[in-house]
């Protein structure tokens, strides 16, 4: 089992980079918004109930993939309401259960991460859209990113297409 964990602060491509990815191997694609949303429509974001069970079910997930040797992309991006130890925890579970995690990290300029933020696909799950909100987070965003384990991979998504970055995170993966 291999968990490639793709993670980058708010605009930076993940969903986009990982449906190429995705396409171009074949491996399931877990957004991470499927959790937020699905819990969200619970409880409100970032309280302790919506943390506890988006990570529970991020963790069952991996737990269960690991089991049956179910190889996943899984985006992700660091923010204040995530444990900071949860990398290493999902890391420790897949690597328990005989998987590999892979991290890359993807990274984009501010001037383009903004505009971004702008595009209408952002809206269907409910990511966010504020360059005065995004401004506002900055300093929470870059610790967390921060606090990230080292990544094999860094792209800067405004050098590269979304299939330029998902062919060259493919010739990391195992054949």
């Amino acid at each position: 089992m291999h968990l490639i964990f793709l993670y980058g602060q708010p605009a930076s491509g993940k969903l986009t980079i990982a449906k190429a990815l995705a396409a171009r191997t074949g491996l399931a694609l877990f957004h991470n918004h499927l959790v937020v949303d699905a819990v969200g429509a619970v409880f409100p974001f970032g309280s302790e109930s919506f943390a506890h069970l988006r990570e529970r079910f991020w963790l069952d997930v991996f737990a269960e993939a690991a089991k049956t040797g179910r190889s996943l992309i899984f985006t992700f991006a660091p923010e204040p309401t995530v444990a900071p130890d949860f990398p290493e925890r999902a890391r420790a579970l897949v690597e328990t259960g005989r998987g590999k995690v892979t991290f890359i990290a993807l990274t984009v300029p501010p001037t383009e991460q903004e505009r971004r933020l702008g595009e209408p696909d952002r809206a269907a799950f409910g990511k966010m859209q504020s360059p005065e909100l995004l401004r506002l987070l900055a300093n929470d965003f870059a610790a967390c990113l921060a606090a990230m384990p080292t990544p094999a991979l860094t792209i800067d998504t405004a050098a590269m297409t979304p299939d330029q970055a998902a062919e060259t995170i493919a010739a990391l993966l195992p054949a």
